[in-house]
């Protein structure tokens, strides 16, 4: 697999289009979910937690999350709206790391990425207190089973607590395996959303 040459740091300026290239290779070569992104958030106490999620869409406003805003995840945004994603593509032995402030998705993107979700998996999101403590299984099927009949086969709404957030990326890093761990990785960073990206090689 190719690496970081000298040619590509001079010919890379935009880490979002080097972003692209990588995720069209990934969709080509990686088995499983290669929009899977490890996310990292942390509350008041400081803590950080991390968890996978999907990323359903990206572009040059950032990396698109949709989940409950009542799950952990989602109370941490609330108290610090900042978070760290990885994806990293095993069978490419490539990863790409990012950072930034975090912004909610507009309610209208939220409904329309809802709207083309799997029915049951539409029927979930109401049925599960997602994070908080489940006395069985039987009681989250009863719950999925409920709001079947509760709704029927009529629509079925986002829920509220359902949402969209935006990473979007003050740095960026590109990391790419070479051998006897001499690995490339490439930094890209701007003090703020909007302004111009810097960049540079960094020591493996």
């Amino acid at each position: 697999m190719s690496s970081l040459t000298a040619g590509d740091l001079d010919a890379a300026s935009d880490p979002i289009a080097l972003f692209a290239e990588w995720f069209e290779e990934a969709k080509h070569r990686e088995p499983n979910d290669p929009n899977a992104m490890a996310l990292a958030t942390s509350g008041p106490d400081g803590l950080p937690d991390a968890r996978m999620v999907l990323v359903k869409d990206w572009d040059q406003d950032g990396f698109v999350f949709y989940t409950n805003a009542e799950s952990a995840k989602g109370a941490q945004l609330a108290a610090n709206m900042q978070a760290a994603g990885l994806f990293h593509w095993k069978s490419l032995r490539r990863q790409v790391r990012l950072r930034g402030p975090v912004a909610p998705v507009p309610q209208d993107d939220s409904d329309a990425y809802y709207a083309s979700r799997p029915r049951e998996s539409r029927l979930g999101a109401w049925a599960s207190r997602q994070s908080r403590e489940l006395e069985s299984r039987f009681a989250l099927e009863k719950a999925v089973a409920s709001y079947a009949l509760m709704f029927g086969v009529g629509d079925i709404p986002r829920p509220a607590y359902w949402c969209g957030y935006r990473i979007v990326p003050i740095a960026m890093e590109f990391w790419a395996d070479r051998p006897f761990r001499l690995h490339d990785r490439l930094q890209f960073s701007r003090s703020a959303p909007g302004e111009a990206w810097t960049k540079r090689r960094l020591y493996p």
